[in-house]
């Protein structure tokens, strides 16, 4: 069974929570806790008054809020994540952020970290099917609870909506001839699984670029069935409104697609990067960049955690 431990390797763990220059008596989000790994160093940064806020729709992730007492699981039985009433575990999509502030009465944060994209545990599970490495049910639901599964949107949506996902969310010149296969094989059966899903495009692709278009696809089909480009445009504008001055963004991606839309959150504070100037020509953004320059991954971290190699963090302080 995976532990918080084993379910996922933080990524960047101490640069980004360095980022949110943590408060003693702050209030912080996380909103992807996944493993728990980035809560866990905020929470042991907290003093006595401070209080943690972490958001996690999976209900595997809940799970890890649980964790047993020793390292190695011999313990009798599980105990809190955090044994004190600092920490907030909130199931929920991070689109509701402001919703659920609200709910819990906190006007302003002190920081928000996120960790984007999917965890390690989520490609290693075989029954999620957002990997193209297990024959599995086409699902790709971050949320189980509800909402259309990848096998859905393959076998529903029209060629052209097809094609719009891969081009848009995967960025694939073929896009059209690839929703024109899917289209064709789901005439004779339906896509049920992963399987009967790469059996429909694999000639479509040049062997020696065919798992890296392979994943863009898969890529793509999961941003499309988790909304997570709209997700996480409203979570960024309500992060903005949240922020208290001084208070941190600290954000990790792993495609150009997200980080594009955080980087223009960061620059001009909206998604489209539309920027506003003042009288004499300065650019006007409710947030000032801690780093100029993205922040990667050391030669050491990349090899130990090969899901880190194509992360980036930017951190940005709210003025």
């Amino acid at each position: 069974m995976k532990t918080a431990g084993t379910y996922h390797v933080p990524v960047l763990l101490h640069e980004s929570i360095d980022g949110l220059d943590i408060k003693a008596d702050g209030i912080y989000v996380d909103v992807t806790f996944g493993g728990g790994g980035h809560s866990r160093e905020i929470i042991h940064r907290l003093g006595p008054n401070g209080h943690l806020f972490s958001f996690d729709q999976d209900a595997d992730a809940e799970q890890n809020v649980l964790e047993p007492e020793q390292a190695d699981g011999t313990t009798a039985g599980p105990r809190r994540f955090v044994d004190d009433d600092r920490f907030t575990f909130v199931r929920s999509n991070f689109r509701y952020l402001r919703n659920w502030m609200r709910y819990y009465g906190i006007e302003h944060i002190d920081g928000l970290l996120a960790d984007l994209g999917v965890s390690s545990h989520h490609f290693d599970d075989e029954s999620r099917g957002f990997s193209f490495r297990f024959d599995a049910p086409l699902d790709m639901r971050m949320n189980k609870r509800g909402g259309a599964t990848a096998a859905d949107l393959v076998n529903n949506n029209t060629e052209e909506q097809l094609a719009d996902i891969f081009y848009l969310y995967g960025e694939l010149r073929n896009a059209r001839r690839i929703a024109a296969a899917l289209v064709k094989a789901r005439s004779v059966k339906p896509i049920a699984t992963t399987h009967d899903f790469m059996e429909a495009v694999e000639p479509l692709f040049h062997r020696e670029r065919e798992k890296k278009d392979m994943a863009k696809l898969f890529q793509a089909l999961r941003i499309a069935v988790n909304h997570e480009m709209t997700a996480l445009r409203q979570m960024l504008l309500a992060a903005t409104d949240l922020l208290a001055p001084g208070g941190r963004l600290s954000v990790i991606t792993y495609h150009s697609l997200e980080d594009r839309i955080v980087k223009n959150i960061m620059r001009s504070g909206n998604p489209e990067g539309k920027v506003t100037q003042d009288f004499f020509g300065k650019i006007s953004s409710p947030y000032r960049l801690v780093n100029n320059k993205v922040i990667v991954p050391t030669p050491d971290e990349q090899e130990r955690n090969p899901r880190s190699r194509s992360a980036k963090l930017r951190i940005a302080e709210r003025q």
